[in-house]
């Protein structure tokens, strides 16, 4: 009895089977691929639908986080008369700070674009508060510092404010 003709005959056949498994999952592999297509996109639909309230409420906030810092409403709501100018100062910066501090993981919702105008809102913010400040006499009051902010915001020929809540709202509606 000769062993080589068998070993010939399961060589044959493995071929033939491999011939048949890989002609099959040529013909398979589009429906496969179609269906891992179809299943990503109702997964990214579904996160969406339920990031985007996230999103639209980081986007509010944010907003409001620009309106609260204007110093129009923010000298107002600290009520400057009752203050120095330095003590002013000092509010004005703890109470920017800690309104960015409370908003701050709200970057992780709304654009790059969007959170870098917020950032330079508050900078900005900050530093016409302080340059402000230091051009005030030492014993200047607290109303004095917001005579000076809200003089030097009125000579903008656009208000800083309003175009930061503009820039945030087209960002919003690119996402909708």
């Amino acid at each position: 009895m000769e062993i080589y003709p068998y070993i010939m005959d399961i060589i044959k056949f493995f071929v033939a089977g491999m011939a048949i498994v890989g002609a099959t999952f040529a013909l398979i592999k589009p429906y496969i691929d179609r269906n891992e297509r179809i299943q990503l996109l109702e997964l990214k639909r579904a996160a969406s639908n339920q990031t985007l309230p996230l999103r639209l409420q980081a986007y509010e906030r944010v907003v409001l986080f620009v309106e609260r810092i204007n110093p129009a409403s923010l000298l107002i709501r600290l009520n400057a008369n009752s203050y120095s100018a330095a003590e002013l100062h000092s509010l004005v910066v703890a109470e920017i700070r800690n309104e960015y501090q409370h908003n701050i993981s709200q970057q992780i919702y709304v654009s790059t674009k969007a959170w870098s105008v917020v950032r330079r809102v508050k900078d900005d913010t900050m530093g016409i508060i302080t340059n402000a400040v230091k051009g005030l006499p030492e014993d200047a009051s607290g109303l004095d510092l917001s005579r000076t902010v809200l003089t030097h915001l009125s000579t903008l020929e656009e208000n800083p404010y309003d175009i930061a809540t503009i820039l945030i709202r087209q960002d919003l509606d690119n996402i909708l």
